[in-house]
């Protein structure tokens, strides 16, 4: 079939030119536009992103700084008593006269215990006490828990040892722990011994809560990180750090220590929301915190006896235990999302 030449030659032009309109020629250097290689987000970027942490975290600061502003956000002292005003509904208000004579007129937003007391004021105070014994039993547990984990993982003859005994200490209760400890020490630890010298505006049984709930949650934390030394330990370049004669505190500290601080971070909050919670338990069973120093855990034991006509002394505290768990517990979950390298390529 015969084909004209000036259509050939055409079409020809239109199949090897460009989109731009110039002619490639065969004997021109092809020139390749260069590939833009994006660099991968860092943890704080995918934190960013995740909705479990934004969420977890903003209400884990709103109660901090409920607890640290607590004088400030409430007028009232969570330690007056006035029978008077005993068992009032949320939004009472009651005229008293201040130092100069005044009349001033009080607000109780979340109405009046059966003492009379603000339960608003010590709501307040009481985030101050349990976000406090949780963030304290979180520290310690982690710091303690990978001391042991790191040589009990890294020392072969040492790890049955050592996990021996977390074993043991595991078996025992936080709350026989608890009574044990508050027995011996009734007055506190820190004020039954010499350390108060150095301590001395640390509110009686406070020391001996914190001491009850961290020794069983360390040894979990020993747990973890020693299962993370034993593979880490494995790795081609540990064994070859150990052949030419690294020091054993410098490999632990360099190579192994790193690879324990995200796995430790998302393990610190679970320990503080269970930390909070089992503080309400002891408190509630009367075992913890003594009854004058308001925490979530006390309002609520104080209310219990008149829960069926006065439901404001147990839900409010409650309220806010139970949120600051959830917000706790949500936080570490999306912490674990963005820390993981599976999970972290969906943030």
């Amino acid at each position: 079939m015969l084909q004209d030449p000036n259509i050939a030659a055409s079409t020809a032009v239109s199949v090897g030119a460009p989109s731009g309109g110039a002619l490639a020629t065969s004997a021109g250097p092809s020139v390749e536009a260069p590939a833009v290689r994006r660099t991968p987000p860092t943890a704080f970027q995918r934190a960013a992103r995740n909705p479990s942490v934004i969420f977890g975290g903003f209400v884990v600061l709103a109660m901090i700084i409920v607890g640290i502003f607590a004088p400030m956000l409430s007028s009232i002292s969570p330690t007056d008593i006035n029978p008077v005003a005993r068992n009032k509904a949320p939004g009472f208000e009651r005229t008293v006269r201040n130092d100069k004579g005044e009349p001033v007129k009080l607000t109780y937003h979340m109405g009046t215990d059966t003492l009379g007391r603000d339960v608003y004021s010590r709501v307040l105070y009481g985030a101050r006490v349990s976000i406090m014994i949780g963030i304290t039993v979180a520290l310690l547990s982690i710091n303690i828990g990978l001391l042991i984990g790191l040589v009990s993982g890294f020392i072969r003859w040492l790890d049955p040892i050592v996990m021996r005994i977390m074993d043991g200490l595991m078996a025992i209760p936080a709350i026989l722990l608890a009574i044990a400890l508050v027995s011996l020490f009734p007055r506190g630890v820190i004020e039954s011994t010499w350390l108060s010298l150095f301590l001395p505006a640390v509110p009686r049984g406070l020391d001996t809560v914190i001491l009850a709930i961290t020794v069983p949650e360390i040894p979990r934390v020993v747990r973890l990180v020693r299962s993370v030394v034993l593979t880490v330990r494995e790795e081609p370049y540990v064994e070859a750090a150990i052949t030419v004669g690294t020091p054993t505190w410098k490999l632990l500290w360099r190579h192994v220590l790193p690879n324990t601080i995200a796995p430790l971070i998302v393990q610190g909050t679970f320990i503080c929301a269970s930390a909070i919670l089992i503080e309400a338990t002891l408190s509630f069973l009367g075992i913890g915190i003594p009854p004058e120093t308001p925490t979530w855990g006390n309002i609520m034991a104080e209310g219990r006896s008149v829960f069926r006509l006065f439901q404001h002394s147990i839900l409010y505290p409650g309220i806010l235990l139970g949120l600051t768990v959830l917000a706790v517990n949500i936080l570490g979950d999306g912490l674990r999302d963005t820390l993981d390298p599976k999970m972290a390529k969906r943030f």
